[in-house]
């Protein structure tokens, strides 16, 4: 647990059995399209959400349910080098950040999974050419 959070999830299953099930249905379909285009990621919670990772973290999805993130309700896909990403969609919403670029999802019918499936390839693509963090 941190200063910041009271909660403090043992396991994904823990982190998945927490959650409302409008909020559950929308993670269990962006890891479903996260699997489907990067098979080979490693998945972690940090922060008590699932962060995405090959190279370098790829992506995010964070619940509203979950304190400290930046949403009270739906779910957050974020790109954690989305500054990298063409987003020629629009698609993203950047606010003041520099570098992580998220989407909010109130509703499972908002995800477009041909768009989502995009911009994950593309982040994949700028993760291969990444070295490895040290």
């Amino acid at each position: 647990m941190n200063k910041f959070q009271n909660l403090n999830f043992s396991s994904l299953g823990d982190f998945l059995d927490y959650l409302p099930d409008n909020e559950l249905e929308i993670v269990e379909e962006l890891r479903a399209l996260v699997y489907e285009c990067i098979p080979d990621c490693k998945e972690k919670l940090s922060y008590n959400v699932p962060f995405f990772s090959r190279n370098r973290t790829i992506c995010f999805i964070w619940p509203g349910s979950v304190p400290w993130g930046t949403i009270k309700e739906g779910v957050i896909l974020g790109f954690s080098r989305g500054n990298l990403l063409s987003d020629y969609a629009g698609y993203l919403e950047k606010g003041t950040r520099k570098s992580v670029y998220t989407k909010t999802f109130l509703h499972v019918d908002e995800i477009d999974p041909q768009l989502i499936r995009d911009y994950l390839f593309e982040a994949l693509e700028i993760d291969s050419h990444s070295n490895k963090k040290s």
